[in-house]
């Protein structure tokens, strides 16, 4: 039904990575009609260049995609380098309708795309967005709901320059992306990077994002005794390492967002943490570890593994920022595991500062999509 060319390329000019680029492509011609396009934060200044090459040079129109720390192709991730990586597509005639600028509410977005999203019955879709907006995850749910329980797949920009977003043009700032027709068969999963210390603990007082108690005992007392003694000795320890988790409610495979923790009050025995919680939240404590990446990441392959008949035709992935070498260490490890256990498929992706996934932005995950 649809086909992908991938090409990925690291220069120190932006005209000779697409050059290399156009050597992977091949020939020019008219396959494809929608294409993925991601750069390093190296290249943002230079990507109004790169994109409106792109178009000028494949005449396709549609282009969805942004900026990240690091990018990927297939088997291999760039960081802290300038690189892109692309991805050409063919799907069928209005099988798919880009979308951007949901940065305050729906009412643009409803007013554009309502009668195509109906018609087609469109519930998923590939997102991008902007990490300096905080109605990022409110947008994200106001969004599923009004597809009716759509399933998106994404991640926010992240940069050290400008968060810029790919919708058919540049754009920053929220939500944009691509939403497809139900008959574009995929499939998905998360993988996450933590692994659950101690057990399940229920906020009994808190303001706004500060824990003041835990099965109302002071919330550092209960912190404490879930990471350990040695760690609970020099907390200052526990920056990137420990984290607080939300478990899903209503998730059948004890499914939670992992945020950070970021402020410790000893004196007052306080947590804060990157996150609105309330009386009755549930929380869990969870530690960083290459281990627990990697397993996790291996039953995610497996499960989509499993889903195939043959190879898929394209994919891709939205890691974490804190993931790639961090957690599997160098030479492209994470991606080469994507390789060894589905197959050498054209995919490309960047690495994210949240990661989406249904209708949640997640922490420290990685989100892989199979187009089959």
């Amino acid at each position: 039904m649809y086909n992908f060319k991938v090409a990925h390329a690291s220069a120190s000019r932006w005209q000779d990575a697409v050059r290399a680029c156009l050597i992977q492509l091949g020939e020019r011609n008219s396959f494809a009609n929608l294409g993925f396009l991601y750069v390093t934060d190296l290249f943002s200044d230079s990507l109004p260049d790169i994109l409106n090459f792109f178009k000028k040079y494949t005449g396709i129109p549609h282009w969805v995609g942004g900026v990240g720390v690091g990018v990927c192709g297939p088997a291999t991730e760039s960081f802290d380098v300038p690189a892109l990586a692309v991805m050409l597509g063919h799907f069928p005639e209005d099988s798919f309708r880009v979308f951007k600028n949901v940065n305050k509410d729906l009412k643009q977005f409803t007013q554009s795309h309502q009668e195509w999203y109906t018609q087609q019955q469109s519930m998923f879709g590939i997102v991008h967005g902007d990490p300096r907006n905080g109605k990022v995850p409110e947008l994200l749910v106001k969004l599923s709901d009004t597809l009716g329980s759509g399933f998106f797949v994404g991640g926010l920009t992240s940069s050290r320059h400008q968060h810029l977003q790919i919708a058919d043009d540049l754009t920053e700032g929220g939500l944009s992306g691509v939403l497809f027709a139900n008959h574009i068969q995929v499939a998905t999963r998360l993988a996450q990077g933590c692994s659950i210390l101690g057990p399940r603990h229920q906020v009994t007082e808190c303001n706004n994002n500060v824990i003041i108690r835990l099965d109302n005992r002071p919330a550092l007392e209960v912190f404490k005794e879930d990471i350990g003694k040695d760690l609970a000795k020099d907390l200052n320890k526990v920056s990137g390492l420990i984290f607080v988790g939300l478990p899903i409610v209503g998730s059948d495979m004890g499914d939670y967002v992992v945020r950070n923790l970021i402020g410790i009050d000893v004196d007052n025995k306080l947590l804060a943490i990157g996150d609105m919680v309330q009386p009755g939240t549930s929380v869990i404590f969870t530690i960083r570890e290459a281990t627990a990446a990697q397993t996790d990441m291996l039953k995610m392959l497996n499960h989509l593994k499993s889903r195939l008949k043959t190879m898929p035709k394209g994919g891709i992935y939205h890691s974490c920022v804190g993931r790639g070498e961090h957690l599997f260490g160098k030479g492209s490890q994470e991606l080469k595991m994507i390789r060894n256990h589905l197959g050498d498929f054209p995919l490309i992706g960047f690495f994210a500062s949240g990661e989406i996934f249904y209708q949640r932005l997640y922490g420290y995950a990685g989100v892989l999509t199979l187009f089959l």
